[in-house]
């Protein structure tokens, strides 16, 4: 704007110039008759005629200098400021509990914890992968066994590898995220117990505790997975534990079959509400799926599926 108005004044100037070199020349022109000459031009305009570059103008009007502050007046900064976003609250974050196991934590609240049998079980439903070489195996050094899964095939002969379910109806009232804190402290307390991973985040939206680590056992290194689940079932509360076993020299031959059950193993309630309808499904991967969970008129299903295949080792023939 500024700039705009100065050469504006220029043009003017040069208009006044015009107009005064035409007055002169008729002036002159006139100066033979025997009339008085007109008055000269005033000298202040002749002046102001020429233009210096950057210079400032010698004179401003009435309405220039009245619009001249307006020009160069600083801008008005809004005062108005404009509130920050409302902060996402972070999820709520479990502290683990620094002593008392999970049964303990149970005892003391007074709740009972009767074992459940995979035959004739409807409560919930349990997805858990077998992976070939694997079997189900009745086995008396695992109390309250709901299922044994071993690897009957693999393994160096001195530890067999191995996955315990155990499912047990929950008789009391306690809470749930307070009992769950209490996961990790019964892996932590065997002998020389190393953990690797752990977490307390919630496993098909139930509370959940899984804690991986290796322990010493019989002069063995194992290396094991263990998680615990608690689910409701209408007005039963069920905890389900999954312990998943190998000897820690195993460890890579196993890791295909021990992933499979881990990562393969599911929990879901007949009485939850449906989730939403999912949006139609992308083409079909390369990768193979879960099991699905079976819940054909809402009742539980232990579902014993193969996930990938999973090469078997030969026996030692001894």
């Amino acid at each position: 704007m500024i700039t705009i108005a100065r050469n504006w004044r220029v043009v003017v100037g040069g208009v006044a110039a015009g107009s005064a070199a035409v007055l002169g020349f008729a002036g002159a022109s006139a100066s033979a008759d025997p009339v008085l000459p007109p008055p000269p031009a005033p000298v202040t305009v002749a002046q102001a005629v020429p233009a210096v570059p950057n210079a400032a103008p010698l004179a401003a009007s009435p309405t220039a200098a009245a619009a001249g502050p307006a020009a160069t007046a600083p801008l008005e900064v809004p005062t108005t400021v404009t509130a920050a976003p409302t902060a996402v609250s972070a999820p709520e974050t479990l502290v683990p509990a620094q002593s008392g196991t999970i049964t303990d934590f149970f005892k003391g609240k007074g709740v009972t914890l009767e074992p459940q049998k995979a035959e004739g079980f409807t409560a919930i439903n349990i997805v858990l992968p077998m992976p070939r070489g694997w079997s189900v195996v009745p086995d008396p050094n695992v109390p309250d066994a709901f299922t044994v899964l071993a690897d009957r095939l693999g393994g160096d002969g001195l530890y067999t590898s191995n996955a315990q379910l155990k499912v047990y109806k929950l008789v009391g009232e306690f809470d749930p995220k307070e009992a769950i804190t209490h996961g990790y402290v019964d892996s932590q307390q065997l002998f020389n117990w190393q953990s690797t991973d752990a977490s307390m985040a919630d496993f098909g939206g139930f509370p959940s505790a899984i804690i991986e680590g290796t322990y010493r056992e019989n002069d063995q290194t194992l290396n094991t997975s263990r998680r615990y689940v608690i689910v409701p079932s209408g007005a039963d509360r069920y905890l389900v534990s999954l312990d998943v076993t190998t000897a820690a020299n195993q460890v890579v031959a196993t890791a295909d079959a021990t992933d499979a059950i881990v990562n393969g193993f599911r929990v879901t309630s007949p009485t939850a509400t449906p989730a939403p309808a999912a949006a139609p499904a992308a083409a079909p991967s390369a990768t193979p799926a879960a099991a699905p969970v079976s819940d054909a008129g809402a009742t539980a299903t232990v579902t014993v599926t193969v996930p990938a295949p999973v090469p078997a080792v030969p026996a030692t023939q001894h």
